[in-house]
């Protein structure tokens, strides 16, 4: 049955193209005026393709390690949105196999799912909470939580947005959950804008062309039906679509409101430029002008995953992974505002350890986004955004003085030796100071939010928050996923069972979507 579909399709799409007006620009840009109907047919979750995704496509990711506080009291990274990670690890196990080490992004794990934070109540664009409790996975270490909420905007006070969808229609994105699925993502995207906003259809394959001009989303139908006549063919000329998507923004810019690309892709770029550094090097100029960059990634075998991400993160934008018409209805309308509107640009974190109640320490995740120290002050080094509304989580993992760290690196001994202890007593209650540094949109310099966490706060098992909890059992999961050596004695089970004892209200289903997620992964392992 499920090949029956898959022949129907192609047929359709073929007898369309055959019978379609072509568009001026070409074969690969012909319209099928009835393609839309079949597209609102097509069940995108019911398709059983003999694809997989290349991990060569993927960043290669080795797990921090534990570092001695005393030599080296510093770490520093930048902070991440993006949740392509989850989707595509979830596409791996609904699909029967647990994905590559290299796939495992743990912080997109644990940012793919909302928690309850405080927005911020002062002039600042986003809140920072801290929680310390004691590691699930080691009851003998210390686990602590660094917590960002973005400010939120109601829906009568969002901004106006200019968007330029950007759309591959090559060849390889011929394939119901690929161009289809685009279509219909970017229907309920539109759906979701009102009559001051403004949206322009622009397409890639051998050559690059425009659909839609600017349009007032007062002319939805207009739009769907643009969308609707859309059909995939030829090569990749992907650099030349950024090139003309960045020009369309360019030529309807408005400073008031958010201008904005949103790319749709599998990522293959085969004609025009593909090397990523000049790819870079273009959405990195293009970004300073106030045009940014979303990233939307579809498909499976051909899917550049380490190319997408990089962009997004240069075109200070955010990147996803949609493989459902549901994790199209997560991003493009439940998280709109986080996903369209940029509150804080540059955004890093230091933390700074205090040797006497901190032994060791490792950062959880975020192992491609590690900054040099140094950089943390430094303006001119390019960091992670936030979204109206996001939240961001951070976990480190910190081992009291004392604790069994013999192997763990350490600097050669230091000439005139470490500070004496009494210089630093007068902070014996500090476990840790986070630092948060942040630039607003449209500007240069940062600024810095500042505090200590204390070893009073640190909270007995059991009396943690349920985000916490929550956060804690998705991290473990991760660590159990790409068989971490520092995973301890976690196991399936007791992720499973941390996780449903911390549900909280769960509106959308996505903590209960993740506790069928684990419990397919353990039949997974155990085959």
């Amino acid at each position: 049955m499920k090949k029956i579909i898959i022949y129907f399709t192609v047929t359709v799409l073929f007898l369309g193209f055959v019978f379609s007006c072509s568009y001026s620009k070409g074969p690969g840009f012909g319209f099928l005026g009835f393609f839309g109907a079949v597209l609102s047919e097509t069940d995108f979750t019911d398709l059983d393709y003999e694809e997989e995704f290349d991990p060569r496509n993927f960043d290669h990711i080795v797990d921090n390690p534990f570092l001695h506080a005393g030599d080296y009291p510093l770490s520093t990274f930048s902070i991440d949105v993006d949740t392509a990670g989850y989707s595509i690890t979830r596409r791996y196990i609904e699909y029967g196999s647990l994905p590559p080490s290299s796939i495992i992004r743990i912080e997109e794990l644990i940012n793919y799912f909302d928690y309850d934070y405080a927005p911020p109540t002062d002039d600042r664009p986003f809140a920072v909470h801290t929680e310390v409790g004691y590691a699930p996975w080691n009851p003998e270490h210390y686990l602590a939580r660094i917590a960002i909420k973005g400010m939120e905007f109601p829906v009568n006070a969002r901004p106006n947005v200019n968007l330029v969808f950007l759309i591959d229609v090559s060849g390889s994105m011929n394939a119901p959950n690929r161009l289809p699925l685009v279509i219909e993502s970017l229907k309920l995207l539109v759906n979701e804008l009102n009559e001051n906003d403004k949206v322009a259809i622009c397409v890639y394959a051998g050559k690059a062309g425009t659909v839609l001009p600017p349009t007032s989303c007062n002319e939805k139908e207009r739009i769907y039906n643009a969308l609707s006549r859309l059909t995939a063919g030829g090569s990749t000329a992907g650099g030349e679509g950024i090139q003309l998507a960045y020009r369309l923004a360019q030529e309807s810019f408005n400073p008031q409101a958010i201008n904005r690309v949103i790319l749709c892709t599998d990522g293959d770029f085969n004609v025009g430029i593909r090397d990523r550094g000049e790819l870079l090097d273009l959405i990195s100029e293009k970004a300073k002008s106030g045009v940014y960059l979303t990233i939307l990634g579809y498909g499976l075998d051909n899917f550049q995953d380490g190319t997408l991400k990089q962009l997004a993160s240069k075109g200070n934008g955010n990147y996803g992974y949609i493989d459902t018409i549901e994790e199209a209805q997560k991003l493009l309308v439940k998280q709109l505002s986080g996903t369209l509107i940029t509150i804080a640009q540059d955004v890093k974190i230091q933390v700074e350890f205090n040797p006497i109640n901190a032994g060791a320490y490792r950062l959880i995740g975020y192992e491609n986004r590690v900054m040099r120290d140094e950089d943390f002050s430094n303006d001119e080094k390019d960091a992670g955004d936030i979204g109206a509304g996001h939240t961001v989580t951070a976990f480190y993992e910190i081992m009291p003085p004392g604790a069994k760290a013999n192997a763990l690196p350490r600097r050669d001994e230091l000439r005139y030796g470490p500070l004496p202890i009494e210089y630093i007593s007068q902070y014996a209650n500090e476990l840790l100071t986070v630092k948060v540094r942040y630039k607003l949109p449209a500007e240069n310099t940062s600024s810095l939010i500042s505090f200590p966490v204390t070893v009073s706060s640190i909270r007995q098992p059991g009396s943690e928050s349920a985000d916490f909890r929550f956060a804690a059992s998705v991290a473990g999961f991760g660590m159990l996923l790409r068989n971490s050596i520092y995973r301890g004695n976690i196991t399936y089970e007791s992720v499973i069972q941390m996780a449903q004892n911390s549900l909280g209200s769960d509106p959308w289903q996505f903590r209960r979507s993740f506790i069928d997620m684990v419990k397919k992964a353990e039949v997974i392992q155990k085959k």
